[in-house]
């Protein structure tokens, strides 16, 4: 049996963006040629990919790893560079699957995903912008209701860091903005820069032994009790697979693609600000986020560029020209950057599946394939904790996180490959109008 994949029209290059210009460290790994073998062929060289064929090799396992473009060309190169605790959406939802502890283990393991980054950047001596500090932005005041729940639950879950609530008198301690009504800090979570982490993660999993080999887009598999992976220049043989590849799947799998659905999100740049207005805007250096349905989220950059992102777009189409969508955004937050230039606009695609919890598990079909997707725009800690719990499966640790994730059904989004996106614009559009009514 085997799977085929269409050619994606994409730049193999990384996209212009402000990570990409500010990158620490240039990589280059060759495309694969002739046959390889592996105890796990690894396809996708972001997060996901890099971080579960590290901890694969610490373990003791070869491993190769194959990136169609480059490595953190996807969304882990390209994201807000926001690290944030948890993982999911409402976790409660699924306690009829794995019980009141197993959604205790999940909201727990929200908050080891951030640890695992934070020790990744340690032992490694990656170089990434890591800065610890983050501010939930309340929109109205019930919002702060929200926040005081979430406070309650996480000291419950023995949360080392500090959490303050902040009332909206107060909320110029941590934003130059009149917008909000409230707010929650959390010390425990903060930015980074998300490419030089990537390259970071890539240059360790090579001193560990990985294979990385880049502008290897795979064209079909052949499953089997030994998997062979091809590309147009070469195979992989290998016991286990691991398909990696979140919202850039293209085809590879139309199981795994039919449960996340791509969609797009996008980032402007400024230009360098001065000391004092990046000062004004954020006085303590915080990552914020708001609390609607089509987020903002923004930060600054270590030289002092205000970050804004968010308008994650299910419509399949992106804007005609992002800066002109997204600075609309940044003036209503921020509406005294009015003269502030835009020095790099760039989107891409974030996987999203229907129940908003990252799918981590195994085929049923093929019980040496393992996968990991569908982040919901919460990646950058989600993808490490994926990577932890694929290599204590793939190495025969039993039960565990794996085990939970693995138990949670996922739905797949209705409509096909053309039509699920517009109906999912269409109910986000619903959300968006009872929000603002």
């Amino acid at each position: 049996m085997n799977a085929r994949v269409h050619q994606p029209a994409h730049s193999s290059q990384h996209t212009h963006s402000y990570y990409a210009a500010s990158a620490n460290r240039q990589l280059a790994y060759p495309a694969l040629e002739g046959e390889l073998r592996a105890d796990v062929c690894i396809v996708g060289g972001g997060f996901s990919g890099l971080n579960t064929a590290i901890e694969l090799a610490q373990k003791g396992l070869s491993v190769v790893l194959l990136e169609a473009h480059k490595i953190g060309w996807g969304a882990s190169g390209r994201n807000g560079g926001q690290l944030i605790r948890g993982v999911g959406h409402g976790v409660e939802q699924f306690e009829s699957v794995i019980g009141s502890q197993g959604v205790r283990e999940l909201k727990l393991m929200g908050l080891e995903a951030v640890e695992i980054v934070r020790q990744r950047v340690a032992q490694f001596n990656i170089d990434c912008d890591l800065t610890w500090g983050y501010c939930d932005l309340a929109n109205k005041p019930a919002h702060m209701d929200d926040f005081a729940e979430d406070k309650a639950e996480l000291e419950s879950l023995g949360y080392r860091h500090e959490l303050r609530l902040l009332q909206a008198e107060q909320m110029h301690q941590v934003v130059g903005s009149d917008r909000y009504a409230g707010g929650m800090i959390d010390m425990g979570s903060g930015h980074l820069h998300p490419l030089n982490l990537a390259l970071g993660e890539a240059a360790a999993a090579a001193s560990l032994g990985v294979r990385l080999c880049e502008h290897s887009l795979v064209t079909h598999i052949d499953y089997g009790s030994e998997v062979q992976v091809h590309t147009a220049t070469g195979k992989v043989r290998a016991k286990t697979l691991v398909l990696a590849c979140n919202a850039y799947l293209n085809g590879l799998n139309s199981k795994l693609g039919g449960k996340v659905l791509p969609a797009g999100s996008y980032v402007i740049a400024t230009e360098p600000l001065s000391a004092a207005q990046a000062r004004n805007l954020i006085p303590q250096n915080m990552a914020l986020c708001d609390q609607r349905v089509t987020v903002d989220y923004f930060r600054l950059s270590a030289d002092n560029r205000l970050l804004f992102g968010g308008a994650c777009h299910y419509s399949g189409r992106d804007p005609a020209h992002i800066a002109g969508y997204m600075r609309p955004k940044m003036l209503q937050v921020f509406p005294h950057l009015q003269d502030v230039k835009i020095d790099y606009q760039w989107g891409g695609m974030i996987g999203i599946g229907a129940n908003r919890l990252p799918q981590i598990g195994r085929l049923q079909e093929h019980s040496n394939v393992f996968y990991a997707q569908a982040y919901a725009g919460h990646g950058v800690n989600a993808t490490h904790l994926a990577g932890k719990l694929l290599a204590e499966a793939i190495s025969g640790q039993q039960g565990g996180g794996f085990e939970l994730f693995n138990k949670v059904p996922h739905m797949t989004f209705p409509g096909g490959k053309h039509l699920r996106s517009p109906l999912l614009a269409l109910g986000m559009l619903w959300h968006r109008l009872k929000e603002a009514l």
